[in-house]
């Protein structure tokens, strides 16, 4: 599989060449259409690289697209909005109601694709022919967190246009700090921690796993079943099994988490292997049983419904 974090480094080098081809880039990735653009006939301000679902254009979609603002030496990896021509769905309300658009990011006019939305933005760096990527922060940041985001984002994407949802608003809590937002019905929490699980406290403490490229963290196949969710602890490497306490009960849910935690243990010879569960609430029933099952822990979320006048 070809190295996304090369092809990212040649597409930032290419953009102050003056070179507009690009017939040397790859035409699909991960199952999505992949395009470049450096401008037609001259230089364009706002070079983009756009992954596209096959019955959609780059002029008329919805796609995940990296756009590089030279002039303020940012590449902002976007929830892209076409600007050609309105595409019939777009992306979710929850995105929508809880991400920043890249023109109040930036807090200025930009050049294009300001009603665009930020996934993750990135200052960069030239250096020696070398292409360097930092946050908002000044840290530097990974290979390895450059091709989870990605990977994490097409993943929501593919999703979105592929399965139809029913919308349901709700603003998660107590485990983490991940801003207002929503995400579709219960059975979609998963989604909504992995697309944003670097604003949670989870995504301090643990790393999704990524292999060639591609994101296993979500639904990690095992001999007994899928974990909802696979990470690794950064600092030890351990693995940690999180499981979602939907519509069942607290044993089942004890239950399902140590025989995953046992299978992750002998699977991948982990002998420091730790647990999480995530539920709506805490009862005493897993009070209990985590005073014996060590090394878990219990996030919490809240669902906020509300109903807001519709005008026109």
């Amino acid at each position: 599989m070809t190295d996304w974090v090369g092809v990212l480094n040649n597409f930032v080098l290419q953009t102050f060449s003056g070179d507009l081809k690009t017939s040397t880039y790859p035409k699909e990735w991960d199952d999505l259409k992949m395009r470049i653009s450096f401008g037609m006939g001259a230089p364009a301000r706002v070079p983009w690289i756009a992954f596209i679902a096959p019955e959609m254009q780059v002029s008329k979609g919805f796609y995940p697209v990296y756009l590089y603002y030279k002039e303020f030496e940012s590449l902002i990896l976007a929830y892209g909005v076409s600007e050609t021509e309105e595409y019939g769905d777009t992306w979710p309300i929850e995105v929508i109601n809880s991400t920043q658009s890249i023109s109040a990011y930036f807090d200025k006019k930009v050049p294009r694709y300001g009603d665009s939305f930020i996934f993750r933005a990135y200052k960069v760096k030239l250096e020696n022919e070398k292409v360097y990527f930092f946050s908002d922060s000044s840290e530097h940041v990974s290979v390895t967190d450059l091709e989870s985001d990605l990977a994490t984002l097409l993943g929501y994407y593919k999703k979105v246009v592929s399965i139809p949802q029913t919308q349901v608003g709700t603003q998660p809590a107590s485990g983490g700090t991940w801003g207002a937002g929503v995400f579709y019905m219960e059975k979609q929490l998963e989604d909504f921690i992995i697309l944003n699980w670097n604003k949670t406290d989870l995504g301090k403490k643990y790393d999704l796993i990524i292999e060639e490229g591609e994101l296993i963290s979500q639904q990690y196949r095992t001999d007994i079943g899928p974990i909802d969710i696979l990470a690794r602890d950064k600092e030890t490497g351990s693995h940690v099994v999180i499981e979602l306490k939907k519509n069942q009960t607290s044993d089942d849910t004890i239950g399902q988490l140590a025989r995953y935690m046992g299978w992750i243990g002998e699977a991948k010879k982990d002998q420091n292997v730790r647990g999480v569960i995530i539920a709506g609430s805490y009862d005493k029933k897993l009070d209990y049983a985590l005073k014996v099952m060590k090394g878990v822990e219990v996030y919490l979320y809240e669902v906020d419904f509300k109903l807001k006048e519709f005008t026109n």
